[in-house]
């Protein structure tokens, strides 16, 4: 019982913290994240504030790794969309919520000139993670196909591996089980998704 009344306190005291502005100054935290299928293998580490909004999301600053052995090589900035999936704009949200990415996704360059977004695909039949990736040639517009580009099925993991004194890990899971609680923005249709939907509408006009 002695435990339990001091995880409760602790919560209190977090979330009593949260409402009054009474917590310090935000830190960054640095998160370890990973993403692979059969063609692809990314991974790398995120910088993000240490404090998530309403639904449990962190917002990505900064970004490290590979991408199939190319160097990341920038963050693509939030609001616009990565080259050759124009108008479907990164929010570069993270979270340590089962979802742990938007309908949105994150953005970035490598060092061979390609562009890389992966974002969760509510809309699939059975919903996952997905990676639309855009390589030269690119032409602006998501109708725009190329031989070069995909959009594939991965499995997606992202962990938080430093936390500011300040913060505990346990405020930290207190804030993202609140935020997984919670409607999770629309998930945005890539390219590819639109043309598929515009070939099943052809087929039954």
């Amino acid at each position: 019982m002695k435990n339990l009344a001091l995880v409760f306190a602790i919560v209190l005291a977090t979330t009593s913290g949260l409402s009054f502005g009474t917590m310090p100054a935000a830190y960054a935290l640095s998160w370890n994240w990973n993403y692979s299928s059969t063609d692809i293998a990314a991974n790398g580490t995120f910088t993000t504030n240490d404090t998530p909004n309403d639904l449990g999301f962190y917002l990505i600053s900064g970004i490290t790794g590979t991408r199939n052995g190319e160097t990341i090589t920038g963050l693509q900035a939030a609001g616009t969309p990565i080259p050759g999936n124009e108008p479907f704009d990164v929010d570069n949200l993270i979270s340590l919520n089962t979802q742990q990415l938007t309908g949105d996704g994150f953005g970035y360059s490598t060092s061979a000139e390609n562009y890389s977004s992966p974002f969760f695909a509510s809309f699939l039949q059975i919903p996952g993670y997905l990676e639309v990736f855009s390589a030269p040639p690119i032409t602006p517009g998501s109708k725009n196909l190329g031989l070069e580009d995909s959009e594939l099925p991965i499995s997606f993991s992202a962990t938080i591996i430093t936390v500011p004194e300040s913060t505990s890990i346990l405020s930290l899971l207190v804030l993202g089980t609140v935020g997984a609680s919670s409607v999770l923005k629309g998930n945005k249709l890539s390219k590819f998704t639109h043309k598929k939907l515009e070939k099943v509408s052809s087929k039954h006009q």
